[in-house]
């Protein structure tokens, strides 16, 4: 083999390599971007305290529809206007056999506060770790201000066998989810 042909082997070795790269990266920034979450299998498990420093699992809400609703933070103006629009709306969540889970990165001191504050009838959650923001795969890395990890504006339905029916993830923080698209799904799990 001349000088010539090994030349020729070499670049189009290097050539496949290259191409493979860039496949490798696609799938991987496109992977990135796919959801882990679908719908009609089973949500993922839980163990966040509530305002009360007690422990709650999702598990602890099997044989009840669950709404979950992932908020950013805990005082803002978009966030309570969705929470109170969740707690006057509460009797209507009551007769689907549906408990409303609140869920933000705060602290569970500052969502006490809040909870009181707003006179909210059911349970917030912290995410302080943020580990469930990221496993509902809800979770915005890069927010506002220079903030990092705050969970994205979010709504997922979860039947009483533990199956996710339903889910919005907003990117805008400022936009409210379509709850009537919610209650449509919530209503056809107790038909």
């Amino acid at each position: 083999m001349n000088t010539r042909e090994i030349f020729q082997k070499v670049k189009n070795y290097f050539s496949k390599v290259t191409f493979l790269i860039k496949i490798a990266i696609f799938v991987g920034l496109n992977k990135k971007r796919m959801s882990i979450l679908q719908l009609g299998h089973k949500a993922p498990s839980f163990t966040l305290l509530n305002t009360d420093k007690k422990e709650i699992q999702l598990s602890d809400y099997h044989g009840k529809n669950v709404i979950l609703l992932f908020f950013p933070f805990a005082f803002t103006g978009v966030c309570t206007k969705e929470m109170c629009m969740m707690r006057d709306d509460i009797a209507n969540y009551q007769k689907l056999n549906a408990e409303i889970l609140g869920i933000s990165v705060d602290s569970p001191f500052t969502l006490a506060k809040f909870k009181e504050e707003n006179n909210l009838s059911f349970p917030l959650l912290s995410d302080f770790n943020k580990v469930v923001s990221k496993a509902y795969d809800c979770l915005q890395e890069d927010w506002a201000f220079g903030l990092k990890g705050v969970s994205k504006r979010s709504v997922f339905i979860i039947d009483k066998e533990g199956i996710l029916k339903y889910s919005e993830i907003l990117d805008v923080a400022g936009n409210l989810p379509n709850f009537e698209a919610a209650n449509d799904a919530l209503a056809k799990l107790n038909l």
